[in-house]
């Protein structure tokens, strides 16, 4: 039997294991001004943060319209036995109601399961990565579905944002709030619950930050993979990764940009782990 794995571009893992584990990604849309993207297609992440400190427009993001995985889901109908479809959590992007009217347009013709990861990032991507290892090892829906919620159950992210500016000029936080937190030089620290994204406390040094990405690994120890997620600040990312050696083997630890379609909101200075415990989160 064949599964296809299909997500998001707001998945954020290093391209190569995309590619190894042969998980298809439809890209969301990215627009500067009347101009408009396909993340990871037509914008690249460097290309993107070029123009996120050069552009006089502010950029915005739009999800990949049922039209799009419709014919993304079409591609695979006839060559594979089912697709396991995993996406950004439908808390805070509409992009799996679109896979799901999708689906329901082609529920005659192929088996599809869509999922809400309940996460972003390499959060979602850990997900898909679980069902992509899944399904290239020959099995069925079934159990591609099944590997993709339990590994739902057991990541966790939490990261820190150097500033609130893009947060707030894409409305995801009340720009007085911003405006406060720049004033007083602090930085948010977030993490996700329940699908949604909450703050998680606030820090005034990029150290101290680190300290608390330290302390969410170490409290969920063992962890199977992590993720560490940045956006320019890849010095940063590798400092992270350093620390984190003391407490888990190189082999488990990966490093990924920020795409375009979630860097929008946090812009550059973001630095986050995404990480698969062994065993289900509390």
């Amino acid at each position: 039997m064949k599964v296809q794995v299909i997500t998001d571009s707001t998945l954020d893992i290093p391209h190569n294991l995309a590619v190894e584990l042969g998980i298809r990604v439809v890209p969301i849309y990215v627009r500067f001004g009347d101009k408009t993207y396909r993340d990871g297609v037509d914008i690249q992440v460097d290309e993107f943060y070029s123009m996120l400190s050069s552009s006089p427009f502010h950029p915005a993001t739009s999800q990949p319209n049922p039209e799009d995985f419709t014919a993304v889901y079409k591609e695979y109908c006839d060559a594979v036995d089912g697709i396991v479809s995993i996406h950004i959590s439908s808390k805070v992007s509409g992009t799996y109601n679109s896979a799901v009217l999708a689906q329901k347009m082609l529920e005659s013709r192929c088996p599809i399961e869509v999922i809400d990861s309940k996460f972003n990032s390499a959060g979602l991507g850990l997900v898909v990565m679980a069902a992509a290892r899944l399904a290239q090892s020959g099995a069925g829906l079934p159990e591609v579905t099944n590997e993709a919620n339990r590994a739902i159950n057991q990541v966790g992210m939490f990261g820190m944002f150097e500033t609130m500016k893009y947060l707030a000029r894409s409305g995801r936080v009340n720009k007085t709030i911003a405006a406060a937190s720049r004033i007083l030089n602090v930085m948010p620290l977030l993490t996700f619950h329940d699908g949604e994204i909450v703050r998680a406390g606030l820090v005034r040094t990029i150290s101290k930050g680190m300290d608390k990405i330290y302390e969410f690994v170490n409290n969920n120890i063992p962890i199977s993979e992590l993720i560490i997620v940045h956006s320019k600040v890849a010095g940063q990312a590798n400092q992270l990764k350093q620390r984190l050696l003391e407490l888990i083997e190189e082999e488990k630890i990966s490093i990924a940009e920020l795409g375009a379609g979630l860097g929008v909101h946090g812009g550059p200075g973001v630095l986050l782990a995404a990480i698969r415990r062994s065993e289900p989160i509390g």
